[in-house]
């Protein structure tokens, strides 16, 4: 290097310009092609409409956001989740957005994360110990309670109904049973609730509802945790000679939770009754976006926020930004005073997705 820099400064001042370049060649800040920070983003899996969604959002916020990304694809399995964290770290991030779906078991990463002073925003999911910069995601709770409101009102607080649970070992599986079952209990006593473990699987969810419905013919009601159990669900009813016009006897009334066309759709359609968005679009940026305000060294503390939602304090060093999750129906209408959106509401990620 020495011997470089006399060089360089030993040529003439016509030669020593070109020279310069040839001296400073190679070093520009590594990670990045333009100096953005280098961000990892872990996807949790690409078998679902929403989380396909999320992945699509994802580069352009980015981009807007003036940051460089590095992702991986963790397919539901928490060992692969930590391996691509290792192999991130390796590439020199300086934050990661994750979404684990063990939401215990994603513990030890974390620390290790921590300790090298990476912060990590989590989205959709919240993890059960371990500190995070932020959590992204919606009032999982709401989400039980939005759809027990609407069934118990539809089904005039009596009957029969199958909630379709996500995986247990997940918060959000946790939440959306609890709320929906204390919701029942609370308002609607009259409802018998068959809960069905699914693991967030649409061929077990339609196994265990076409047992539900042979045993039970008088079932009125569907509560799908998430859009993972759309496809099997109309096939059964339709099977069962279930799918059909709400103002038909027979009708099945069926909720679900995530916004994404194909419900968006079949609510227009008549297929199914009603869904909470899960706001696909804004889990990408708002998971972004409190990256880039780590790197930058900015702080948060709970209150309203700028962009319609709430900043909590989940337990000590923990905020988590609870963004909004509307309830979608055909009509737009009001049910145990929950209001709604239309299902053909432009406001709605769904109808703008292409």
């Amino acid at each position: 290097m020495r011997l470089r820099t006399t060089l360089c400064s030993a040529v003439s001042a016509l030669s020593a310009l070109a020279l310069l370049s040839a001296c400073n060649s190679g070093s520009a800040a590594s990670g990045s092609s333009g100096g953005e920070p280098l961000v990892g983003v872990d996807y949790p899996r690409s078998d679902t409409d929403f989380w396909n969604s999320y992945i699509k959002y994802t580069p352009q916020y980015g981009k807007e956001l003036g940051l460089d990304l590095k992702t991986t694809n963790s397919q539901n399995d928490v060992a692969k989740l930590t391996a691509n964290a290792q192999t991130l770290i390796s590439q020199g991030i300086k934050g990661l957005a994750m979404a684990p779906q063990d939401t215990a078991a994603v513990a030890p990463t974390l620390a290790q994360l921590e300790a090298k002073k990476i912060p990590v925003v989590t989205v959709d999911t919240r993890p059960d110990t371990g500190n995070v910069y932020m959590v992204v995601r919606a009032d999982n709770r709401a989400y039980g309670e939005k759809a027990c409101q609407y069934l118990g009102t539809k089904l005039g607080g009596k009957g029969k109904v199958v909630m379709l649970e996500g995986g247990l070992d997940s918060i959000n599986g946790r939440d959306r049973t609890q709320a929906f079952n204390d919701c029942m209990k609370k308002d609607y006593p009259g409802i018998k609730v068959f809960g069905e473990a699914t693991n967030w699987d649409g061929a077990v969810a339609a196994q265990k509802l076409q047992t539900d419905l042979t045993a039970h013919p008088d079932i009125r009601g569907v509560y799908m945790e998430a859009s993972f159990a759309l496809s099997g669900t109309l096939q059964v009813l339709k099977q069962k000679g279930l799918l059909v016009d709400p103002k038909d006897e027979k009708h099945v009334f069926v909720v679900s939770n995530d916004g994404i066309p194909q419900e968006l759709k079949s609510i227009a359609e008549g297929k199914i009754d009603a869904t909470v968005s899960q706001p696909a679009d804004l889990y990408a940026k708002y998971a972004l976006y409190y990256l880039k305000a780590a790197i930058d060294g900015k702080t948060f503390k709970p209150g309203k926020t700028d962009h319609d939602s709430t900043i909590i304090q989940v337990r000590d060093g923990v905020l988590e930004d609870q963004l909004s999750a509307p309830l979608v129906t055909a009509d737009g209408g009001t049910y145990g005073g929950v209001p709604s959106l239309k299902s053909d509401d432009k406001s709605l990620w769904g109808n703008n997705l292409g």
